[in-house]
């Protein structure tokens, strides 16, 4: 079959490229905008305009009729204030007025880069795990500590990298999700958390140095405008390796690259790479009679990032994001039991506020197949389908 031609490559579109700080002129002082320009970069964005310096006119026209008013107001107040000074003075303390109020006025109705639109509530995080991820002690004791050790650091190093680990359903999406609901007001609807999906972004392989491009300058552009920024890639292992290579820069120690900062982002990456290592392991602990919260990180990191690591079909196969150490944790999600399942159907059940919760979510569990074969011990796709099992009896049911 004939390669997909570049107008049907499935891209994503581009943020406009960072506005480079402004650099020292021979006097010493940094160059900036001329008078009569408004230099707001993530004004513009926001608003949808392609350059970081607009007319001043040309900024008003783009404003909603409310804003008209409460600009006009600043701008009076900053009249009688400047009447005495000279003109260039009053121009630009009129500029300054305006521009400040513009953002003002404008994040209170629009997502911004500030706490009121991204709270950072790790507190929220760690009750919204305990309450909603069912067998994964792991990922519920490292997660909420690792993120709220990063932002809690005021001079991080390096961006937070986390690398879930574990067969389809066991809850990593879910994760990644609830971490962005935790985080940012908007959740995953945010314009700060970015998701790229390898088989949508990402599908043909011959277009590589093309998504290169795209993706550095999507990460780029995106901490430019906001440095506490969420980056999510989802089905790592079939990403191509140079891909995944291609983020390395982003995730070094550096203080900025090309005056951009990017010690503040947050790296999420998601892969069923190491699920069969992870399965075997806990499958070990369970035929030795142990209990499956004995099983720590510690048991299983190192093996992890080794099997995904040696392993040509899990996308991290010999990448320098591994050997170069610039993933903070690999964080295993073990294989769900029967008992793990229907949680998940009653929790699928309490959401639609459905009655007869105990009866339909066993029998959601008891249709699911479990591994080995002779013990049904362990879900084989975890809970991935519960939410379909839960369609199918309730329907069932009504029509009783």
């Amino acid at each position: 079959m004939a390669p997909a031609s570049p107008e049907h490559l499935r891209t994503f579109p581009l943020a406009p490229p960072h506005r480079p700080r402004a650099q020292p002129t021979a006097n010493g002082r940094n160059g900036g905008a001329t008078c009569g320009a408004v230099v707001t970069y993530r004004h513009a964005i926001r608003a949808g305009w392609k350059y970081s310096v607009f007319p001043f006119p040309y900024a008003l026209g783009k404003m909603a009729p409310g804003r008209w008013v409460m600009m006009f107001f600043a701008l009076s107040l900053s009249v009688r204030l400047t009447a005495a000074l000279e003109p260039f003075t009053t121009s630009a303390v009129l500029i300054g007025a305006a521009s400040t109020a513009y953002y003002y006025f404008s994040c209170r109705f629009q997502e911004c880069c500030t706490k009121a639109w991204v709270p950072l509530d790790v507190k929220g995080l760690e009750t919204s795990l305990k309450e909603q991820l069912f067998g994964q002690h792991i990922a519920l004791d490292v997660i909420p500590k690792a993120i709220e050790g990063f932002l809690s650091n005021k001079d991080a190093k390096k961006p937070l990298t986390l690398s879930l680990h574990g067969w389809t359903g066991t809850g990593k999406s879910f994760v990644s999700r609830i971490i962005a609901e935790s985080l940012y007001k908007n959740g995953m609807d945010s314009k700060y958390v970015h998701k790229f999906v390898t088989s949508y972004h990402f599908p043909n392989v011959q277009h590589t140095s093309k998504y290169i491009q795209q993706l550095q300058d999507w990460i780029r552009g995106n901490v430019s405008l906001c440095k506490r920024s969420l980056f999510i890639f989802d089905e790592m292992d079939k990403m191509n390796p140079e891909l995944i290579d291609s983020i390395k820069p982003f995730l070094e120690y550096y203080n900025h690259l090309d005056g951009v900062v990017y010690r503040k982002a947050m790296f999420i990456f998601l892969s069923n790479a190491g699920g069969e290592k992870i399965n075997d392991i806990v499958l070990d602990f369970w035929q030795r009679g142990m209990k499956r919260e004995d099983i720590q990180q510690k048991n299983l990191e190192n093996s992890l990032s080794l099997e995904v690591y040696n392993n040509k079909n899990s996308g991290f196969w010999h990448t320098h994001l591994i050997d170069k150490y610039l993933i903070d944790y690999f964080i295993p999600f073990l294989p769900l039991e029967y008992k793990h399942v229907v949680l998940c159907a009653k929790a699928e059940l309490y959401t639609r506020h459905l009655e007869d919760v105990d009866q339909v979510a066993i029998k959601v569990a008891e249709e699911m197949v479990y591994f080995p074969k002779d013990q049904r011990v362990f879900s084989v796709k975890g809970c991935k389908t519960v939410a379909a099992k839960v369609n199918y009896w309730t329907a069932a049911d009504s029509k009783l």
